[in-house]
């Protein structure tokens, strides 16, 4: 079984590489538009017989543009197709250092 960081590495590869990603920080210069996706938490949600059977992940994955948040891409359909489920979404303050705006998109995977 893949971990949860190998599972959104998988789905967010193919996007790649018009948008470049990483995990928690986008290291190196940044381009016009990257993504950055954090684990938030992973949950038990059932035992039995002293043993985890099944886990809920809470991922959240950034997408950054310096030009706005009218042409992002199709982070949804890639997650999706990993066998994630969408969650909230929310938009970021505006950079200060760097002035890429950003969309914050939560999404959901239960493992076991």
């Amino acid at each position: 079984m893949p971990t949860i960081f190998e599972l959104v590495n998988d789905a967010l590869g193919t996007l790649s590489p018009a948008v470049p990603f990483g995990m928690d920080v986008y290291i190196g210069d940044l381009p016009n538009q990257f993504i950055v996706y954090s684990l938030i938490s992973g949950v038990p949600e059932q035992h039995a017989d002293n043993v985890e059977k099944v886990r809920l992940y809470r991922v959240q994955v950034n997408i950054m543009d310096i030009n706005g948040l009218t042409s992002l891409p199709n982070v949804d359909a890639a997650m999706t197709a990993a066998g994630f489920v969408k969650g909230p979404e929310r938009s970021l303050p505006k950079d200060r250092d760097t002035s890429h705006y950003g969309l914050a998109k939560d999404y959901f995977y239960v493992s076991g």
